[in-house]
């Protein structure tokens, strides 16, 4: 029997698209350094290294970072008056990556038919009100029973603390009546099945290469559509 499905977020949720951290930051840093393209340049150049460096780390510590860690490894001061519009203008390149997939909401709506919780965990350094907004603008935040972002918790994945914190906020105990839903080997399989979970995967992220670890585990299951999903964990 399964009591709860908790999602991955971004390349399960919403599908993957491959996009440039460099010019993600240069939003960022052309309103933060409107008038000095020098300085810009080399703010935007630092802020992509740290991002990328954050998340490479990820696969040795598992250890959970938000945008004030990457602001702070850039040497950059986020105390600056113009902070809050250069990253509005930073989370609105970001907008066209986070469009949930149209087959999330009737896949939802089954699960939900069927008595189980739903829930969200989401490795991510965003504030978890971006991620919130976005679901809620395209209808689905609703059928969750708990959303989890790793920017509020001291571990990511594939850490056992991270799935274990998504269990409890659905309110469940047993990871054995669990499926957790993602698109990534390392981080998702192996750190959902870790603790004892079912896993699904959704095999169609092109995963950065500096992100990517080998791993000799299989899921429960995969799926190609998430409108499977239903159907695939019918009999568990």
């Amino acid at each position: 029997m399964i009591d709860a499905v908790i999602f991955d977020w971004g390349g399960t949720l919403t599908p993957w698209k491959t996009m440039d951290f460099h010019a993600g930051w240069r939003t960022y840093a052309d309103v933060l350094h409107g008038d000095d393209a020098e300085r810009a340049a080399a703010a935007a150049a630092a802020l992509a290294e740290a991002d990328t460096g954050r998340w490479a780390a990820v696969k040795d510590s598992s250890a959970a970072f938000t945008l004030a860690h990457v602001l702070a490894d850039a040497g950059l001061d986020a105390s600056s008056e113009l902070h809050g519009d250069a990253l509005e203008a930073y989370r609105e390149f970001w907008v066209q990556a986070t469009h949930t997939d149209p087959e999330v909401e009737p896949m939802l709506q089954e699960l939900k038919r069927r008595g189980l919780k739903l829930g969200v965990l989401s490795s991510t350094a965003w504030p978890g009100e971006w991620h919130e907004e976005w679901l809620r603008r395209d209808g689905v935040l609703h059928y969750f029973d708990a959303v989890t972002w790793s920017s509020d918790l001291p571990w990511t994945k594939p850490h056992p603390e991270a799935f274990l914190a998504a269990m409890k906020a659905v309110g469940v105990d047993d990871p054995a009546r669990c499926v957790y839903v993602g698109d990534r080997p390392y981080d998702d399989i192996s750190g959902a099945k870790g603790v004892g979970m079912k896993a699904v995967l959704v095999p169609h992220s092109d995963i950065p290469v500096d992100q990517r670890v080998p791993v000799d585990i299989e899921p429960d299951g995969v799926v190609q559509r998430l409108a499977e999903l239903p159907g695939l964990i019918r009999t568990w």
